[in-house]
């Protein structure tokens, strides 16, 4: 995810992790995640701390609060795959911190998950993140997706605000044919949907377009699923 410039804030307090799981519990359950297991819970609140810990001293996310971090980080993430079906290996273009693909790294232990991201602290604290978190089968990639990019993968996702026909551009060599590249969206994207349409066609086909709010919240989303159908000329 592709972070502006924004004023820093710094958490007040972290939780302790097993504080911190139970919050997780009462939250998940309000907001359509009550058969979330335990495990996992434990998982995304030892990410929780790693990431304020790391927060008291880099600007990593505007989010500092932990019901904020619990249903637009965590959840946010971990809807898509209630929406559609993820391709692997999986790309996460532009990962910051590790959104969405740290999550979405502990929702699928066994699958191959790549981040790329280009900013060499988020880079360190990514690496960080999978030691400390004894993740397997994740690669990190300290640079950004362009069009030199050719790492091959059968999907590619990003939360990051880049248009999407400049996102599919820089992902037409790594992503195969049959390969899906996802886009979680706000909701006002109609008129870069219609453009991106008719840039890409007929390389990329529209093939899910799933407006949704997050469970019980007003938080309006959009996911936005192109496949790759066939080679783009160089």
């Amino acid at each position: 995810m592709s972070y502006m410039t924004q004023r820093h804030k710094k958490p007040e307090k972290i939780y302790p992790l097993e504080e911190a799981n139970d919050r997780l519990l009462d939250i998940f359950h309000n907001h359509g995640f009550t058969d979330y297991p335990h495990e996992k819970r434990q998982q995304l609140a030892q990410f929780y701390q790693l990431l304020m810990t790391r927060q008291k001293t880099d600007n990593f996310t505007r989010l500092i609060k932990f019901r904020d971090i619990a249903i637009k980080h965590f959840i946010d993430c971990l809807m898509i795959p209630r929406l559609t079906d993820l391709q692997f290996p999986l790309l996460d273009i532009g990962s910051g911190p590790g959104f969405p693909g740290i999550p979405l790294k502990i929702e699928f232990p066994d699958e191959r998950i790549i981040l790329a991201e280009g900013v060499k602290k988020r880079v360190d604290f990514l690496k960080v993140v999978r030691e400390e978190m004894h993740l397997q089968n994740l690669d990190i990639v300290g640079r950004n997706v362009d069009e030199n990019f050719v790492l091959p993968v059968q999907g590619a996702i990003t939360r990051a605000v880049a248009d999407m026909s400049i996102t599919l551009r820089q992902i037409s060599k790594a992503l195969q044919v049959g390969g899906v590249m996802y886009f979680m969206k706000g909701p006002n994207v109609d008129e870069e949907l219609l453009l991106t349409k008719a840039q890409w066609r007929p390389y990329f086909e529209l093939i899910q377009d799933t407006a949704y709010t997050l469970p019980n919240t007003q938080n309006q989303r959009r996911l936005i699923c192109w496949r790759k159908v066939q080679e783009v000329p160089q």
